[in-house]
């Protein structure tokens, strides 16, 4: 019986830890993007899609000068087979976490080195590259976060009426 009894105990206990590892169940869920530019680049974007859920944008969450870990849960991340140009900075090819400090009329977008961490553990010692980009406006409000890549190397940011273009081009 007391065999029964643990054995019963150990089923539900490796049901509950195993059973939360579905990330795709999350409030925020797991999405990714992968595109070859075409000029060459595959750039690879892995992150979670927070909801608005009635939240204001620059008021609620993403407060306006405050670092923003540019999505939720691990940090998202975005990978490039080749060395690239951000906004016409150099960044190495490799691995990197995103984060981004919106501004009112610009955003500082960050790819920071440390990319394999929950999200909110931010290293500014770790940064890579820092660049601003101009805001912009979506003209489809977007409840949930997106990152869309498309074939001219545009990674867009977008939330609410919020867009962020930024331009990745392959280095010569």
């Amino acid at each position: 019986m007391k065999t029964t009894a643990i054995l019963f105990m150990l089923t539900i206990i490796c049901t509950t830890v195993f059973g939360q590892t579905d990330k795709s169940k999350r409030p925020s869920p797991p999405d990714s993007v992968k595109v070859t530019t075409s000029d060459g680049v595959t750039i690879d974007v892995n992150y979670s899609r927070p909801s608005l859920k009635g939240r204001q944008i620059g008021v609620d969450i993403v407060k306006v000068g405050e670092i923003w870990r540019t999505g939720a849960n691990e940090a998202t991340t975005v990978a490039f087979d080749k060395d690239v140009l951000i906004e016409g900075k150099k960044l190495p090819k490799g691995k990197y976490s995103l984060y981004t400090i919106p501004g009112e009329q610009e955003t500082i977008v960050i790819f920071n080195k440390t990319w394999n961490q929950w999200g909110t553990k931010y290293d500014q010692a770790q940064d890579a590259l820092r660049v601003n980009v101009r805001n912009s406006t979506s003209t489809t409000a977007q409840e949930q976060f997106k990152i869309d890549v498309d074939k001219s190397g545009k990674i867009a940011l977008i939330w609410g009426d919020h867009l962020l273009p930024v331009q990745v081009k392959a280095a010569l």
